[in-house]
């Protein structure tokens, strides 16, 4: 591996103010990214920083909130040279573990927006940057409930499928303009969503409990933030519209 694969390469990475996203953003600077990190908690992205500068390097960060078109704008707007090598949907939020007979529009809605209108938004904005310099990837985060309804609730599973949609459909169509698009399936994370994730219906976290049985532990961001940064890089050239799981076997 290249320990600088990133050096000259200009990174935007969403949820950076903890857990995946932080660890991301704090990889990304060690191998030699110009990283622009985005999250919706300031406090949060000034964590990252300080210990991406204790780390030795700098970063960039843009207060945003990915739900509004605005907020995408002015994260955009901040882009050095307006160039991006890889962008990275890393911001996500849970639904409470409610199933559809029980779901209200406004948790429906503010899932959808943060899991999956938002990393199409910041798709659509970057990727005619990607198509000028004719290269570029992306790298969302699904979740293995992309792949299964029995890990979450409704909101969630329905936005997490529709994320890997929304990356197999970017890997079809923009491969021929040097542009690669894969999804990353994480299964339990030590992060910052457990406080999205408070069952408020029982019998439906009781059905979904069954399944929980499959993993033998709850990862920690990095072990994840290693796969992202691989797909993003060049060493990643031929994988594109993949879906990959770091589950621990939970799947398998």
């Amino acid at each position: 591996m290249n320990e600088q694969r990133y050096a000259g390469r200009v990174a935007v990475v969403t949820g950076a103010g903890s857990g995946i996203g932080q660890a991301v953003a704090r990889q990304l600077a060690a191998e030699g990214a110009t990283v622009l990190a985005c999250d919706i908690d300031a406090a949060g992205l000034a964590s990252t920083v300080e210990l991406i500068e204790k780390d030795g390097y700098t970063a960039t960060t843009v207060t945003a909130d990915i739900t509004r078109q605005a907020d995408v704008d002015a994260l955009i707007d901040a882009l050095p040279e307006r160039r991006v090598d890889l962008l990275a949907n890393v911001a996500g939020t849970m639904d409470h573990f409610l199933p559809v007979t029980e779901l209200d529009d406004d948790t429906w809605e503010h899932v959808l927006a943060v899991n999956l209108t938002g990393p199409m938004r910041l798709c659509r904005a970057v990727l005619p940057l990607m198509k000028a310099q004719g290269s570029g990837a992306v790298v969302n985060v699904s979740s293995i409930g992309g792949l299964t309804g029995a890990v979450a609730g409704t909101a969630y599973v329905a936005s997490k499928h529709g994320l890997i949609g929304l990356t197999r459909s970017i890997a079809n169509l923009y491969a021929e303009d040097g542009i690669r698009a894969n999804a990353v399936c994480p299964a339990g994370v030590e992060t910052n969503i457990g406080r999205t994730a408070a069952p408020k219906v029982p019998w439906a976290y009781q059905r979904l409990e069954k399944s929980f049985g499959r993993t033998t532990r709850m990862a920690v961001p990095a072990e994840v933030s290693t796969l992202i940064c691989w797909l993003g890089s060049p060493e990643a050239v031929n994988v594109n519209g993949a879906t990959i799981t770091s589950d621990g076997g939970w799947t398998s």
